[in-house]
C-alpha cells in the first residue's frame, strides 16, 4: 500500500475503499481558531455532545487578534470558555499561528488530523493525514463520528535532486502550483515520495504540504523518517515519532516526477497562486511593502535566514517591511541569537506572532501598492485593499528585494545563507491552556458576549424549488470573493446576521439586501467554485440570506461539503456551455425534489426563456437526506441528535 492508504484503512469507519465511493474516517485529532471555532463550538453544543471523544482537539486564538471593539474579545472569551466546558486545550492569544504551533508540538505521524481551516494540510509534513474541513464537520469529528469524503485518488510526487542555492521549498510549491494549477489537485491527495526528500527538512516539507490545498488538493503527505525524527528530537517529542513510508511496490492513481536541481526562484503574480514565473523575469519591479511571515514561511528557519540576509544593511525610506514569527517559540529564539535586533535594526516592523497581514488583518496596502508576501494567496482584496497587487515568493526573495525595494533574483545577493538549528528549542507551552477535568466542568459557564448570537435554523428542502437568478460568475471563485477577508468583517464570524451583509461584497455590493427580499435564489458559476479557505460562513451565510442552490461546472471539496452541510444544492451542469445562457434576473425552477437521490440528473426550467437544461446532483445517498433535511443541523433536530 501507498501512505495514505495505510493510514486510511487504519482509521475507516465506514465504506469500502473503492474509487470515488464515500468513506468515513475516524479522527484523532482536530484544530479550528477564532475565525472558524466559534461556529464550530456552537454547533458541537448544538448536537448535543457534552465531551469531545478525539484524542486531542484544540482551539488556537491566532486570527482574530485585532481587538478594536469588544466583538474578538468576546469571541476569546467564549472559545476559552468552551474549551474548559468541553474539554479542549487552549492557545492563549500571543502564542502563534495554529498551523506552525502544531507541527511544533502536537503532530504525530499515522494519526488523522481535522481542523476547520485549510492549510490544516501542514500536517502532511511529518507523516499525519491532515485534512481541512468546514466548521460543522470538525464539530461532528470532535463528537467522535466519523469524518466522510470521496475516496480520493493519490497522485504520487516523485522528488529527486537537491535545491540549488538560494532556491527553496516556496519555490517547489508554486512550480507544483505552476504544472497543476489551482484545480489540478481536486479528488486527490498528494504523496511525496523519493531520494530527493532527504534533502527538505521538515520545515521545508511543511512550506510544500501548506500550499497543497491551492491545488485543491485534499491534502499532502511526507513519510515519517529520519528527518521527521530529527525535527521531533529538536522539539523534545521524540517518543512521539515513529517510521512510516509507503511500500516499495505501493500503487498509484497518478504519478509525476519533479527534480529539484532543475529549479530556480519563483514568484506568483497576481491574483492566483498558480500564476508563476521565475523571479528573473519580474526583476526590478518596484515594490512598495513586503511581508514575511504567515503559515507558510514564518518558522525560526525561514525568519534566520531572513534575519542574517538584513544584518547590517537598511532598507529603503519608501519600503515598508513587516515580518510575523509563526509561534512564541520562534520569537524567543531569535530574540536570544540576536537576530530580532538586527531586523528591527534593518528597518522591519515586528507583528504579533499570528496570521495578520495573510488574512487581512493588518497592513493593507497602500491603493494600487505592490506587495510582496511570503503567504499562500494573492486572490483580489484578500490584503484588505481592493486595488493591491499581491505577489507570492520565498523569505529569501522577500528579503533580498527588501534591501534593493524591488523585486530582486535571491541568486544575485552572494553566497548562500547557512542556518544552524539549535540541538533543542527552548520549549515553554506555558500559553496553552489544557482541558479541565470532565468531573470539575459541570459548574462551567460558557460567556456569552452579546456578540455570540444563535446559530439560524433552516426549513427542508421543498419539493418544488423556483427563484431568481441573483449572480453569474466565472471559473475559480474563491471564498474571499464570497466572504471578504479584512479585520472588521472577521470580528462577525459568531454573528450570522451582521456577517451576511458582506457576501459577494466584493463581486456585487447589491447582493445581500436584493437576496433577502427575493425569497428562494440561485447562484450561477463556473469551474473550481468556492476554492480557497475552509470559512464554511461562505456556505451559512448566503443560506441565510436565501440562497437555495449553486449552478456550477464543478466545486472545490470542502465548499461543497459546506453547500451540503447548510442545505444549499450544489448542482453541476450536465452540459457546461448551458451556463452562458443564464442571466441575472431571470427565473429557475427545479421539480420533484423528493426523489432526489445520488447522482440524480435534474431538469431545470428557465421559467425566463423557457429553455430546460440538465444538472447533477454528485452526492452521496447521506449527502442527499443532509439536503433534504435542510441541512447537517436540521437533520440532527429531526432524528432527535439534539
Amino acid at each position: 500500500m501507498n501512505l495514505v492508504q495505510k493510514i486510511i484503512t487504519a482509521h475507516l469507519k465506514a465504506g469500502e475503499m473503492t474509487p470515488g465511493r464515500e468513506i468515513g474516517l475516524a479522527i484523532d485529532q482536530t484544530l479550528v481558531h477564532d475565525a472558524t471555532g466559534q461556529m464550530a463550538l456552537l454547533q458541537f453544543e448544538a448536537l448535543g455532545f457534552s465531551r469531545i471523544k478525539t484524542i486531542r482537539s484544540l482551539i488556537y486564538t491566532d486570527h482574530n487578534i485585532l481587538q478594536v471593539g469588544f466583538e474578538n474579545a468576546d469571541d476569546h472569551a467564549f472559545l476559552a470558555s468552551a474549551a474548559r466546558k468541553f474539554g479542549l486545550y487552549y492557545s492563549k492569544t500571543g502564542n502563534g499561528i495554529c498551523h506552525q504551533l502544531n507541527l511544533e508540538r502536537f503532530a504525530i505521524p499515522g494519526q488523522t488530523l481535522l481542523g476547520a481551516d485549510s492549510h490544516t494540510t501542514t500536517g502532511g509534513a511529518v507523516g499525519e493525514l491532515a485534512i481541512g474541513a468546514g466548521g460543522l464537520d470538525v464539530a461532528v469529528a470532535m463528537g467522535g463520528l466519523p469524518f466522510f469524503l470521496p475516496l480520493p485518488e493519490i497522485m504520487k510526487i516523485e522528488i529527486s535532486g537537491r535545491l540549488a542555492p538560494w532556491v527553496t521549498a516556496k519555490d517547489v510549491a508554486l512550480k507544483i502550483l505552476n504544472r497543476l494549477s489551482v484545480s489540478g489537485g481536486r479528488s486527490r491527495i498528494l504523496e511525496f515520495t523519493g531520494e530527493g526528500l532527504k534533502n527538505l527538512s521538515v520545515t521545508e516539507r511543511a512550506t510544500i504540504a501548506n500550499m497543497s490545498i491551492e491545488t485543491g488538493a485534499i491534502t499532502a503527505i511526507f513519510p515519517s523518517d529520519e528527518n521527521t525524527r530529527d525535527f521531533f528530537r529538536r522539539q523534545g517529542r521524540e517518543s512521539d515519532y515513529q517510521p512510516l513510508a509507503a511500500d516499495l511496490e505501493a500503487v498509484y492513481d497518478k504519478e509525476i516526477s519533479l527534480d529539484l536541481t532543475d529549479l530556480e526562484p519563483l514568484i506568483a503574480v497576481p491574483h492566483s497562486p498558480d500564476n508563476v514565473k521565475k523571479v528573473s523575469e519580474l526583476a526590478g519591479l518596484k515594490v512598495d511593502q513586503i511581508a514575511i511571515g504567515s503559515c507558510t514561511n514564518s518558522s525560526f528557519q525561514d525568519l534566520m535566514t531572513v534575519a542574517a540576509i538584513l544584518k547590517g544593511r537598511k532598507i529603503p525610506t519608501h519600503l515598508s517591511l513587516v515580518i510575523a514569527p509563526g509561534s512564541r517559540q520562534v520569537l524567543s529564539e531569535l530574540a536570544k541569537r540576536g537576530a530580532l535586533a538586527d531586523l528591527i535594526a534593518a528597518g522591519a516592523r515586528i507583528m504579533e506572532v499570528a496570521c495578520g497581514f495573510c488574512n487581512g488583518v493588518g497592513q493593507a496596502p497602500k491603493t494600487k501598492g505592490v506587495s510582496l508576501r511570503t503567504s499562500n494567496r494573492n486572490f483580489p482584496g484578500r490584503s484588505g485593499t481592493k486595488t493591491a497587487e499581491l505577489f507570492l515568493a520565498s523569505p529569501q526573495t522577500a528579503a533580498v528585494s527588501a534591501l534593493n525595494g524591488f523585486i530582486t533574483d535571491p541568486r544575485t545577493f552572494g553566497p548562500p545563507i547557512i542556518i544552524s538549528l539549535p540541538a533543542r528549542f527552548e520549549l515553554d507551552d506555558a500559553l496553552f491552556v489544557p482541558p479541565v477535568p470532565a468531573e470539575k466542568t459541570e459548574a462551567i459557564i460558557i460567556e456569552r458576549g452579546p456578540n455570540i448570537k444563535p446559530l439560524p435554523c433552516f426549513d427542508p428542502l421543498s419539493d418544488t424549488l423556483e427563484g431568481e437568478v441573483m449572480l453569474v460568475l466565472g471559473d475559480n471563485i474563491t471564498t474571499d470573493d464570497i466572504l471578504p477577508a479584512g479585520a472588521h468583517i472577521l470580528a462577525l464570524r459568531s454573528n450570522i446576521p451582521a456577517i451576511a451583509n458582506y457576501i459577494f461584497s466584493n463581486l456585487d455590493p447589491t447582493y445581500p439586501a436584493r437576496q433577502k427580499v427575493t425569497g428562494p435564489g440561485f447562484v450561477v458559476s463556473g469551474r473550481n467554485y468556492g476554492q480557497g479557505s475552509s470559512r464554511e460562513h461562505a456556505a451559512l451565510a448566503p443560506r441565510y440570506l436565501g440562497l437555495r442552490a449553486v449552478l456550477a461546472e464543478s466545486f472545490a471539496r470542502i465548499c461543497k461539503a459546506n453547500l451540503v452541510n447548510f442545505g444549499i444544492l450544489p448542482l453541476e451542469f450536465t452540459d457546461p456551455a448551458a451556463r452562458w445562457d443564464i442571466h441575472p434576473g431571470q427565473r429557475l425552477a427545479l421539480t420533484e425534489l423528493d426523489k432526489l437521490a445520488a447522482g440524480s440528473t435534474l431538469t431545470v426550467k428557465n421559467l425566463t426563456t423557457g429553455t430546460p437544461f440538465k444538472v447533477k446532483l454528485d452526492l452521496s445517498e447521506r449527502q442527499v437526506s443532509i439536503v433534504k433535511a435542510g441541512g447537517l443541523l436540521a437533520q440532527a433536530a429531526k432524528n432527535h441528535l439534539i
